[in-house]
């Protein structure tokens, strides 16, 4: 018996240190949970249990690697503890209630590849030190309360294939160092106060599929050349103060698209096999929202 025990005292001494972590991270993972009203989560924590236990902490090698807490009742600010997690690569606290300016700490997660924050209330600026975060693919601040403009330095990060900033305050020119994002699929900024011109180096993302910028404040002529990317299947620029009487006849020239959304007159896409031309809000949105499966 005294040989049996000491068997399940070894194994559970064993998992425990396979999935110990350092302190600093569950002292973030914990500042967490404090700041954000964690005892009301949907799916809360047991602060004595095995970090390995909590709802959406992911480890591996012993260290946190990512945080799932997608629609789960979150409330409050985000600490600057926040930065302790060094090898963290998925961050989605979509679909909460979150509010605050994002701490300075984020912007050091280096390892990080999915950031999703979508649909909560943060406000501030983007610093133009989200260039450090030199492996995101996947940045989501869909529907917030963030201001200034969308900084120059995002042109740095090679790796981005979504960017969704639709439903903010953005204000200014769109930077056009975003044309140098060469994997970019989905660009997304409607409804926030972008203006001048549209930059038609934008044409240079073959890659791109969805380009959403209805609901701002862009002016002159839209480029024609984006009609003409060989992927783009979304197209949405409507409620700008584009010159739209130019784009009256480009059924042909937007062959590939399967959605475009513009404020000209959409008979000329009469024998075109387009899914919808003119949607409803709640159909221009859709695009900008996301599953959770990051």
């Amino acid at each position: 018996m005294m040989k049996f025990n000491f068997f399940i005292a070894l194994m559970l001494t064993m998992h425990s240190i396979a999935f110990a972590i350092p302190k600093a991270e569950k002292n973030a993972l914990v500042d967490l949970y404090t700041n954000t009203n964690g005892a009301n989560w949907l799916k809360t924590w047991q602060l004595d249990a095995p970090v390995s236990t909590w709802e959406g902490v992911v480890i591996e090698n012993n260290h946190v690697v990512g945080i799932l807490l997608f629609n789960n009742n979150l409330e409050g600010n985000l600490s600057a503890s926040l930065g302790a997690l060094k090898k963290l690569k998925i961050l989605n606290l979509a679909f909460n209630h979150l509010n605050g300016e994002l701490p300075t700490s984020l912007y050091t997660l280096e390892n990080l590849v999915t950031l999703r924050l979508g649909k909560n209330n943060f406000s501030g600026s983007i610093s133009n030190s989200i260039d450090a975060l030199k492996n995101l693919s996947f940045l989501d601040l869909f529907d917030n309360k963030f201001t200034g403009e969308i900084p120059i330095s995002i042109g740095n990060l090679k790796e981005l294939k979504v960017i969704s900033l639709s439903g903010n305050k953005f204000e200014g020119v769109l930077p056009s160092t975003i044309s140098t994002l060469k994997k970019l699929e989905r660009l997304e900024l409607a409804n926030n106060k972008l203006q001048g011109e549209f930059p038609k180096t934008i044409a240079n993302i073959t890659s791109l599929k969805s380009l959403v910028i209805a609901e701002n404040s862009f002016s002159s002529k839209f480029p024609k050349s984006i009609l003409n990317m060989p992927n783009l299947e979304l197209l949405q620029i409507q409620k700008n103060n584009f010159e739209v009487f130019f784009l009256d006849n480009v059924s042909e020239t937007a062959s590939n698209l399967s959605v475009f959304d513009f404020d000209g007159n959409n008979k000329s896409f009469s024998d075109k096999n387009l899914r919808f031309t003119m949607p409803t809000r709640d159909t221009r949105t859709v695009k900008t929202q996301f599953e959770d499966h990051e």
